[in-house]
């Protein structure tokens, strides 16, 4: 199935680059290009694509603007963010985006935006190729980001999902860390367990969820608890309660 695709940048040169970087993928055809939202809009309008490549900093409308329109609309097309600014990252998955690409970025991480976009249409939750299906839902869209946005000093960051160890909650508040720092974030764990790769993401306790690429040991605690001894810099220490502790040796063949 051809990805039909719209570009929507008002940089020429930013335009450019993206239409050469997506010539790679056989099935991705590029049939339409604007410079800011009223052409967009017309050109949606006017056909039914499968992703928008959208920039966030245009004159008039700007893109999460533009996105929301979009969204509005019936058989909307997925969305995918290809911007220099990475604070509206939260934005942007506020409207649904599939996913967040910050220039400038490699081939590997269009390739992997592109794969979303397939999956979400291979589930049926893309735009319909005749018939109107019903258009994807925010918590089964969000699901599908790779990156995590955290809270550090002020800011707000993007992790890829194989630099997070752990979250854990800890004083009514939400925590990641990684090899050697800690982040808040604004999502319970219920919440980042809809985000995370379900393949890899394990929630051993309530109180946590662990990458189980990242864990090294795993040590017997008491009365059918472990405790799963990790690879960052600090070897954190992460609780396997007894609910837990079958379903984990499960998942890794033990």
């Amino acid at each position: 199935m051809k990805l039909k695709a719209l570009i929507v940048d008002d940089e020429y040169p930013a335009r450019q680059e993206l239409r050469f970087m997506l010539q790679e993928f056989k099935d991705v055809e590029i049939v339409g290009e604007a410079t800011n939202a009223k052409e967009a809009l017309s050109l949606i309008s006017a056909l039914d694509y499968t992703v928008v490549f959208l920039d966030i900093n245009m004159p008039g409308m700007n893109g999460l603007e533009l996105s929301r329109a979009i969204q509005g609309r019936p058989n909307p097309p997925l969305v995918i963010f290809v911007t220099a600014y990475e604070e509206y990252a939260l934005q942007a998955f506020e409207v649904n985006a599939v996913d967040y690409l910050l220039k400038p970025f490699e081939p590997r991480r269009l390739r992997q935006a592109l794969d979303k976009v397939r999956r979400l249409l291979e589930q049926g939750q893309g735009p319909p190729q005749a018939p109107a299906k019903e258009a994807p839902s925010p918590q089964r869209v969000e699901a599908t980001l790779n990156r995590i946005p955290v809270e550090k000093d002020g800011k707000t960051l993007l992790l890829d999902q194989d630099e997070l160890y752990y979250a854990y909650t800890q004083d009514d508040g939400v925590y990641l860390k990684t090899f050697a720092e800690h982040y808040a974030s604004r999502f319970t764990l219920k919440e980042l367990l809809t985000r995370l790769d379900p393949k890899i993401f394990f929630r051993t306790h309530r109180c946590y969820i662990v990458n189980l690429t990242k864990v090294k040991e795993i040590v017997p605690f008491f009365n059918g608890t472990y405790t799963l001894i990790l690879s960052d810099k600090q070897h954190s220490e992460v609780p396997v309660s007894r609910n837990q502790a079958g379903p984990l040796k499960a998942r890794l063949g033990l």
